[in-house]
């Protein structure tokens, strides 16, 4: 089984970047697709960025397009989340989950079965 820890998470002014990293154990990640999610405080959790077991494919929620990246490292058994030109309303919890498949990512919640504990991002205005 694999285990997900997100690191990198932190405040930042709006405007500035932060890079997250979701590192895996337990198994390699080559076999996953990963998806970064977030949840605001009352919101429900949404997707935010995907991409499939290579990187070939990638996908974006609309409000992150053309502002964040997301890519891997199956060497290093990691997925990150680069985020640039940050808003306050990017404030949230982010996640990063895996879901074993040589398909495409999801931007389901219920399509992952493995799931990090989260970091927090704050942005301020």
């Amino acid at each position: 089984q694999v285990q997900l820890v997100e690191s990198g998470g932190g405040w930042v002014q709006a405007g500035g970047s932060l890079r997250l990293s979701c590192a895996a154990s337990g198994r390699t990640l080559r076999n996953y697709a990963m998806g970064w999610f977030r949840q605001a405080p009352g919101k429900e959790r949404e997707f935010v960025a995907g991409i499939n077991w290579s990187g070939g494919s990638t996908g974006y929620a609309g409000s992150v397009k053309r502002r964040f990246t997301v890519s891997r490292d199956n060497d290093k058994n990691t997925v990150a989340l680069q985020m640039n030109s940050l808003k306050p309303e990017d404030t949230a919890v982010y996640y990063c989950a895996a879901r074993e498949t040589s398909g495409n990512y999801y931007d389901r919640v219920d399509s992952y079965d493995i799931w990090g504990q989260g970091t927090q991002v704050t942005v301020s205005s």
